[in-house]
């Protein structure tokens, strides 16, 4: 029999039995206000064991299926497959119960930090290149186990400050949710995630960025791996003065300075009407017209007009032709044919 049901039994027998058992000391002597006062207190404690079974099964995270075959290790490492097994479950509702496991440990986490909304689940993490260890206690909830706690990272693209003020372009791995069950907290398991995460991934605790970490996480932070002093950043990230004196030049990117806001272009329209506010405000002889100016149009009947094409302009007049002799102009029209001849022979 389970921890909880020795304790649901006890406060049935205290329940019911209160009737049948006299107030030693009470009744008898003290009168009936005092076993009333007496009744009082004890269904007072009767309730509170009450709340504190359901405290107990509600944060021990039990199921209704069996998590020991869902789960086989104490800690299982899941990704976007939602599989924590190395050969994928034969059952096909053995990805639809990690999901649920995910979820409400997810909502948990969420009610704990006092969240709007979860930031851990199911579809999140399919969606998302993290990874989740999961932890399980294999004994529990009458050998079927329960879920403790999870911790989840990822790979972020991250613009950071360094001790100097410098901007700073990193992707580190970053703790993005932790959270162990309410009522199994202090005993272990969260230190336990961690040491197993670590090796895994091959990173130091001070190598990492922690997303939004609260108060109690940055207390194990220091009790455990000696974090103390963090370098402030504008985003919600936390990291450490280890950070930037472990890493390579190679993880470390100076970020590229913001380019200076330029003059407006000269011929933007903002200065172009500029332009012509200017002009109408001047004087008479210091009037400059932007516009191309026109030529004046040609009458029909003159010998220039012609239509435009590549080298005539309607503004300048053609020249006349000089007079070539007769033998001048034999002689360049046998070269021209001569050249002619020799390019449609492939001669160049």
């Amino acid at each position: 029999m389970s921890t909880a049901q020795d304790l649901q039994s006890l406060v049935t027998w205290d329940v019911i039995q209160s009737d049948h058992r006299p107030c030693v000391g009470c009744s008898a002597c003290c009168g009936s206000v005092t076993a009333f006062i007496c009744t009082v207190i004890s269904l007072s404690i009767s309730l509170s064991v009450y709340i504190f079974i359901y405290q107990y099964i509600y944060t021990a995270m039990d199921f209704p299926f069996d998590l020991n075959s869902l789960f086989p290790e104490r800690i299982s490492v899941l990704d976007h497959n939602l599989c924590a097994a190395r050969k994928p479950h034969g059952r096909p509702e053995a990805q639809t119960q990690t999901a649920t496991v995910i979820d409400e440990l997810g909502k948990a986490s969420a009610k704990a930090q006092k969240l709007p909304a979860p930031i851990t689940s199911a579809a999140k993490l399919q969606a998302n290149r993290h990874y989740l260890y999961l932890l399980k206690d294999r004994e529990r909830n009458g050998g079927r186990g329960v879920a403790v706690g999870y911790l989840k990272v990822g790979y972020k693209k991250l613009f950071l400050l360094d001790q100097r003020g410098a901007h700073v372009e990193t992707e580190p791995l970053c703790v993005l949710d932790f959270y162990v069950t309410e009522s199994l907290q202090r005993h272990g398991y969260g230190l336990e995630l961690f040491h197993f995460m670590l090796p895994h991934k091959k990173v130091e605790p001070e190598q990492m960025a922690y997303d939004r970490p609260s108060m109690k996480f940055l207390a194990f932070l220091e009790k455990h791996f000696e974090l103390k002093h963090s370098v402030p950043q504008v985003n919600n990230f936390v990291v450490f003065e280890g950070f930037f004196r472990n890493r390579s030049a190679a993880q470390l990117r100076k970020a590229p300075p913001k380019k200076p806001e330029g003059e407006i272009k000269p011929y933007s329209l903002m200065e172009r009407e500029a332009v012509r506010e200017e002009q109408k405000a001047l004087p008479w002889p210091f009037i400059r017209s932007t516009a191309v100016p026109q030529s004046p149009p040609l009458a029909a009947s003159s010998p220039f007009s012609r239509s435009l094409s590549v080298g005539s302009s309607p503004s300048h007049t053609p020249h006349p032709q000089p007079h070539i002799p007769p033998h001048l102009a034999d002689n360049c029209r046998t070269k021209r044919t001569s050249s002619l001849n020799r390019s449609q022979l492939g001669f160049h």
